[in-house]
């Protein structure tokens, strides 16, 4: 039958450009009559016009029918859902039949039937006559339905099949959602049209018909394959200039905006209108908590508005092409685009590539009919920069066929495909997830050389890119500023795409967002689709404001009594941006003036600053770069880059007052303030408030990296989460001195700590002396101290770094000052809930609450402050946020240091420079009443 057919396709027009054209046009889209059936070969006699569709549902078009209650969404990562035997497909094959009925307007002729995406075939008949059918689901297809069109009332059918031969060729890590997703459209253009415009104003195009105008540059009636050359500004992400084009032919006027700019490599560097290009990319699926892939264009829009304004300046399109609003989106707005063809048989590789579509003759038309329906419809637009043959489909044949046929049709672009490391298809060398290590030998040209001494030399002239590196899942990314660094110090190096924009987190009533397995899957990745900078509500992450930070186009160097502004943009200086400084004592304001920087940057004098106020802690300045007006993508105001320095200021005086001595009264001892278990040196009460511990802790709730890059299992083979303690000994003098030794149950590794306690007029002081016993296999998560604090104790003011959180490889957004939050707002709600809230090199923090009572502590110099509502334990038991319940405490943990974040979810965990290995250790920390 055809759903196990090699063919793409049958009775299709031409593949051709999405156009805006004056030719009429009648949008399908609304609501159409819908059936579902669990298997194939359910009758076709819906197709007839006189059907009684009257039983049926109402679905939606553009929709997946799984997240309108027909069936049920399944994702897997790598696994096909469906047995390796390709090109067969389940008996058990969910199919959606849809009916639209329509009017046709009076006086029409002719026309086509367009259908912008359907997952994953489509068979489609009009008043009963089949058109044919159609695979690649992210592509558009083009009927003829002249002949078959009818005054009035025309009826149009068509059957949707979840699994097919093509489902092979569409494993990507994602949901799989079947239905009609994209737009249905019945026009009478025909329009085609290829735009070819260079940097330097050199203008021709290719059509069969028709003529090429472009007022605003004076070009009239321009006949097809005639090269003139324009004054045009050039187009770049930065300046994405665009100018409307008119192609006039004598059936329609079609509209396009072009933009003028060049692409090119040379001598090993990926080059844009002839200057060095640095891509500071994301990948992006479609994906919407509520509509899956049939995402709106508000929200297209949203999603390069939210990107401009973090610094992304790159979008590679994973894995297939993207809805064309939104390359119109990414023309319009200003984003490079690496635009890839719907294609991945990742699945594979699980049984050893054998039978690899990619390597078998019989797949050949249908890899290349994917390829010419995404170059035909997105050649024209300037902000496709790049076209990427597919994804993670392995090597073979096909391969060069995809390749011959692009470099053929469209010379001007390079092409892109990681999955064959010899590039031998490809003008860019491509990698996911290398190490630090490794991409800077790439960088230096010293990477490890191929067996095929001409593939190897020609690899070597190639630029470098990392189409998928820093994997953004949950907590996380750590290493961006170590990636950046490299991409920005080698010329080779065209900096990359992190993975990936947005969790892809289904809304659900049980769980808010569902991932892998909440909907009953046998074969699923779990929360492996949770991996975005933005939550699935687009709420930016803590990653996404790390890499606004590291993609900055402006950086500060500072010096005495100067700050030298370095302009990184590719193309535009710094004429449109605003810069300030501020001085902060304490974390108060001080002082704030402008900085005049000349448009190319350079070295600022900075002005005579007033003196500290007395009694004042640190003093920072803090330079900002800022909008002066409004661009199209953000308002005037709108922050793009900053920097902090710390200024030389005053030390404070110690902490004054004459040593206290312990007393015992009622049972317990006490002192300045504090109150203790006599037998354990336990504190139970902190100037008037109950509290417990603190006590020694080595565990946190595990983050994706840490379980899925292996940490966290080593730290549970440990047993660090189910740490004992054992008292050895209490002293009593100048203060309360407490041994004891931390260890878990099963091995002869410890903690040996000493617990200080001293006091003066007003202040409670701590020092915590670790030092390990044994040889510990493994960095460990976290050594600090865990305090359970009254509930009632609900807000936090603190000087240190903020207002969002920061761990030793992450953080770069979180700047020097002084924050205050409510105890729950200090959480960072991951849609898998783990370790996540720190805030770090902090001063000193306050807690308060609803009562009188309260206290500071003060760090000697610093600590890492985490408080939340819920323990540990019933952080790393929940699988959703709602599992996570509020207490009737405050969990307080003051950490003296923390365990790399790294992104060994796919990837490299953490450098070594942020691994926490057991060594002697002193936190010291000082507790005053509020």
């Amino acid at each position: 039958m055809d759903l196990e057919t090699f063919a793409p396709g049958s009775g299709r027009l031409e593949p051709r450009a999405a156009l805006r054209s004056d030719a009429p046009a009648l949008d399908l889209g609304g609501l159409w009559r819908f059936r579902l059936s669990p298997v194939a070969d359910a009758p076709d006699d819906f197709a007839r016009p006189g059907f009684d569709d009257s039983a049926w549902d109402e679905l939606r078009v553009p929709a997946h029918w799984p997240l309108h209650g027909h069936g049920a969404p399944a994702y897997t990562n790598v696994s096909y859902p469906f047995p390796v035997d390709p090109p067969h497909v389940p008996d058990e094959n969910p199919t959606g039949d849809y009916r639209r009925a329509f009017d046709l307007p009076d006086g029409w002729r002719g026309g086509r039937l367009r259908f912008d995406g359907v997952d994953s075939f489509a068979r489609v008949w009009l008043n009963g006559h089949e058109l044919g059918f159609s695979t690649g689901s992210r592509l558009p297809v083009e009927f003829d339905a002249g002949p078959w069109l009818r005054p009035g009332r025309n009826v149009l059918a068509v059957r949707v099949h979840q699994w097919s031969a093509a489902s092979y060729l569409e494993d990507q890590d994602m949901w799989w959602l079947p239905g009609i997703f994209r737009d249905v459209t019945l026009t009478r253009s025909a329009a085609d049209v290829f735009v070819h415009a260079a940097h330097d104003g050199r203008l021709s195009f290719e059509a069969a018909e028709g003529l090429l105008s472009i007022p605003e540059l004076g070009v009239r009636d321009l006949a097809p394959g005639v090269e003139i050359t324009v004054e045009a500004e050039p187009w770049t992400a930065e300046t994405p200039r665009l100018y409307e084009a008119v192609l006039t032919t004598p059936h329609e006027t079609a509209r396009l905006r072009v933009g003028f700019r060049t692409v090119s490599v040379e001598d090993g560097v990926l080059l844009a209108n002839g200057r060095p290009l640095l891509l500071k990319g994301v990948n992006r699926h479609e994906f919407h908590p509520d509509h899956g892939r049939a995402v709106p264009y508000e929200t297209m829009r949203e999603d390069v508005l939210l990107m401009k304004r973090h610094n992304v300046n790159a979008v590679r399109t994973s894995h297939y092409p993207p809805h064309p609003a939104f390359l119109d989106l990414c023309d319009e707005l200003g984003l490079w685009v690496v635009d890839e063809c719907d294609l991945e048989t990742h699945g594979f590789g699980q049984v050893g590539w054998r039978g690899n579509p990619t390597d078998d003759p019989r797949w050949a038309d249908a890899l290349l009919d994917r390829m010419r329906r995404m170059v035909e419809r997105d050649k024209n637009h300037p902000s496709v920069i790049m076209w990427s043959l597919g994804n993670e489909a392995g090597v073979g044949r096909n391969l060069a066929v995809m390749a011959g046929w692009t470099r053929e049709r469209d010379p001007s672009r390079p092409l892109h495909y990681e999955g064959d490391w010899s590039c031998a298809h490809t003008d860019v060398y491509s990698r996911m997830y290398a190490t630090h290590a490794e991409v800077e030998a790439i960088g230096r040209g010293e990477e490890d050389p191929l067996d095929d001494p001409a593939l190897d030399a020609r690899r070597r002239a190639m630029p470098f890119l990392q189409c998928e590196y820093a994997h953004a899942m949950g907590n996380g990314p750590g290493g961006l500023a170590e990636y950046q660094e490299l991409f920005e110090r080698f010329p080779r190096l065209a900096g990359g795409f992190v993975w990936e924009w947005i969790d892809h987190g289904l809304t659900d009533p049980r769980h808010e967002y569902a991932y892998g397995g909440d909907y009953g899957e046998s074969v699923h990745d779990g929360n492996f689709v949770i991996d975005g900078l933005v939550f699935p509500d687009r709420t930016p992450s803590p990653g996404l404001l790390d890499l606004k930070k590291v993609f900055e186009p402006v950086r500060f160097e500072f010096g005495e009594g100067v700050v030298r502004v370095v302009n990184r943009h590719d193309f535009r200086d710094l004429a449109h941006l605003a810069f300030e400084a501020v001085v902060e004592d304490d974390g108060l304001e001080g002082a704030r003036f402008p900085l005049a920087v000349p448009p190319s940057g350079g070295e600022v004098q900075l002005p005579a600053l007033p003196p500290p106020p007395d009694g004042a802690g640190e003093r920072w300045l803090t330079v900002r770069a800022t909008l002066t007006g409004d661009q199209p993508w953000a308002a005037a105001g709108h922050e793009l880059a900053w920097s902090q320095t710390r200024l030389p200021s005053p030390a404070l005086p110690a902490a004054a007052g004459a040593g206290v001595r312990p007393q015992t009264s009622g049972g317990r001892l006490r002192l300045g303030g504090g109150e203790f278990d006599p037998r354990t040196g336990r504190l139970l009460r902190l100037f008037g408030l109950d509290v417990e511990g603190p006590r020694l802790d080595l565990y946190r709730a595990p983050t994706d990296n840490d379980r899925y890059g292996g940490l966290d299992r080593k730290w549970r083979q440990l047993g660090l989460h189910r740490l004992t303690h054992r008292v050895a000994g209490i002293e009593t003098g100048d203060g309360i001195t407490v041994r004891t030794r931390v260890a878990p149950a099963a091995t002869d590794l410890g903690m040996r700590v000493t617990w200080t306690w001293t006091a003066t007029s007003g202040s409670l002081n701590l020092s915590v002396d670790v030092e390990p016993e044994g040889e510990w296999p493994a960095p460990i998560p976290r050594l600090g101290l865990h305090l359970l604090l009254p509930g009632e104790l609900g807000h936090v003011t603190w000087f240190g770094r903020g207002p969002g959180e920061a761990y030793p490889d992450t953080g770069m957004a979180a700047r020097v000052g002084r924050w205050h939050a409510a105890i729950d707002d200090l959480q960072t709600p991951y849609v898998r809930p783990q370790e996540n809230g720190h805030r770090a090199d902090v001063r000193w923090a306050e807690f308060g609450g609803t009562g009188p009572g309260g206290f500071r502590v003060h760090g000697d110099p610093m600590f890492g402050l985490t408080a939340r509502r819920w323990s540990t334990a019933e952080l790393t038991a929940a699988r959703h946020r709602p599992d996570l319940v509020p207490g009737d405490h405050v969990h307080l943990h003051l950490d003296l240091a923390h365990q790399g974040i790294g992104t060994a979810t796919c990837g490299p965990g953490a450098l070594p420079r942020y691994d926490l290995r057991p060594a002697r250790a002193t936190l010291r920390l000082r507790f005053t009443p509020a």
